[in-house]
């Protein structure tokens, strides 16, 4: 059976991408990246400060003089994957630091491999950064070092993840990452506005707005309002995205809203979608995780799907062309058969277009691990696959029916036969479908936005031509 691509692991963020030759004498960091994107905006905070430092960031084990670990403790699986990459570096390097969620519990982690030379939590920069001093002294040349005003980039040049806040004020029971990061914590409104501006100036052609809880935004602040350009603006969602989408033109820039929650205030960025003149994207990826008001409330969310389908009438009234992303968990303790044809049938009346799936997984802290009544793993296999078989055939209904359509894209990658690579509007990078070029592409470079018609399609992605 087809995956809804790339892999459904819609907490899983690019492949870092490095650059730049080293000058002699120069110290240089190595940087494994794991996890979601919040993570990876963090691991370029890190090394944007090393560079400022003179430190040379290494895309390999062997050209560096020690080894950074961002990790991930979402789930158990992505644990035991943090556990291997750190492995990985010392046996490649030897000298290793560790960061990032998994490193809420230095224990864990030193009890596997006793040989790490620090273990910091996430967003804990500067223990960071004394770790690295401590392990590789700086050795920097002012007049060498060039660091770019808008930092390091692990990210495509063409796009770039734009973190609004860190923690998440929900307990939901299958869910440890307010234990780990704490609860919300909102940047200021004018501080996002000012990176924003500073990555579109540099030639950032789509901003990925993240957070843990981006409806939140703000809230912790009381909704502040900043002074910024001539006027003042509110530490609120509706603003923040307002302002983004006049950072540019719609056909040259892009804002893409990830991670949603569906307060009734969300109905207020869906004029802002629906709007030619602003970059705001017709795309709202929202976390439901199931439709069935007793599985919501054993896992401590908002139990109110016949209500969330109003809400996605009256979004697509006001946007029609809105795309709606979301993911789901199968098989969580207590799941009966009734529950889980339940969130079928709410799948067909809700017709979402991009739709990722896991199985559930007990997290070590969680509370749903007590939970009575865990699903077997052979039916928690079996359950995915049904969902995800009537996800794709959502899908290829909808893409079918956009054979014919105009589209703009923008071009992710062009291989060496010329064939490439593209997304749409309805399409965010590494989970949502693409849609690939295969000739006439002499001319064009990655990062451009184009018009293209659609000529195919299939279950995940679309093919078309460029419009002359």
């Amino acid at each position: 059976m087809s995956q809804n691509p790339p892999n459904l692991r819609p907490d899983l963020a690019p492949k870092p991408q490095f650059d730049g030759p080293r000058r002699d004498g120069q110290p240089t960091i190595g940087m494994v990246s794991l996890g979601c994107p919040k993570a990876l905006v963090d691991s370029e905070r890190i090394l944007t400060r090393l560079r400022a430092e003179g430190y040379q960031i290494s895309a390999d084990y062997s050209g560096a003089d020690a080894v950074i670990v961002n990790t991930c403790g979402f789930l158990d699986s992505a644990k035991a994957e943090s556990l291997e990459a750190i492995g990985e570096a010392l046996q490649e390097n030897g000298k290793v630091l560790v960061t990032g969620c998994l490193g809420a519990d230095p224990e864990y982690i030193t009890g596997v491999h006793p040989k790490v030379l620090a273990v910091t939590g996430p967003h804990q920069y500067e223990q960071v950064l004394d770790a690295v001093h401590a392990a590789v002294p700086p050795a920097p040349d002012p007049f060498v070092d060039l660091l770019p005003a808008t930092g390091v980039s692990l990210t495509p040049r063409h796009f770039s993840y734009l973190k609004i806040s860190e923690g998440c004020n929900h307990a939901c029971k299958f869910c440890i990452i307010p234990d780990m990061r704490g609860k919300l914590q909102s940047r200021p409104v004018h501080a996002v506005l000012r990176e924003a501006e500073k990555l579109v100036e540099a030639g950032v052609k789509e901003l990925l707005v993240i957070s843990q809880d981006t409806s939140a935004y703000g809230l912790d602040r009381r909704y502040e309002a900043f002074p910024w350009k001539d006027r003042e603006v509110r530490s609120h969602i509706t603003d923040l995205a307002r302002e983004l989408g006049q950072l540019g033109a719609a056909d040259d820039l892009w804002v893409r809203l990830h991670y949603v929650y569906p307060y009734p205030h969300v109905r207020e960025l869906i004029p802002l979608m629906a709007d030619a003149g602003n970059a705001v994207l017709p795309y709202l990826d929202i976390p439901f995780q199931h439709a069935h008001p007793d599985t919501l409330k054993r896992m401590a969310r908002p139990a109110a799907s016949a209500k969330v389908l109003d809400e996605i009438a009256a979004w697509r009234a006001m946007a029609p062309d809105i795309t709606l992303r979301s993911t789901f968990i199968v098989g969580y303790p207590g799941e009966t058969e009734e529950e889980f044809q339940y969130l079928l049938d709410w799948m067909d009346e809700a017709q979402l277009d991009r739709v990722g799936c896991f199985q559930y997984e007990n997290v070590d802290g969680a509370r749903s691990n007590a939970l009575a009544d865990h699903v077997a793993p052979e039916l928690k296999q079996e359950r995915w696959e049904r969902f995800m078989e009537k996800a794709q055939a959502i899908s290829e209904a909808k893409l079918e029916a956009k054979v014919g359509t105009v589209q703009q894209v923008i071009v992710d990658d062009i291989d060496e036969d010329g064939i490439a690579t593209c997304r749409t509007k309805a399409d965010a990078p590494e989970i949502d479908g693409n849609l690939f070029i295969d000739e006439g592409t002499e001319g064009l470079s990655v990062g451009d936005l184009v018009t293209v018609e659609v000529d195919e399609a299939g279950e995940y992605d679309l093919w078309g031509f460029i419009r002359k």
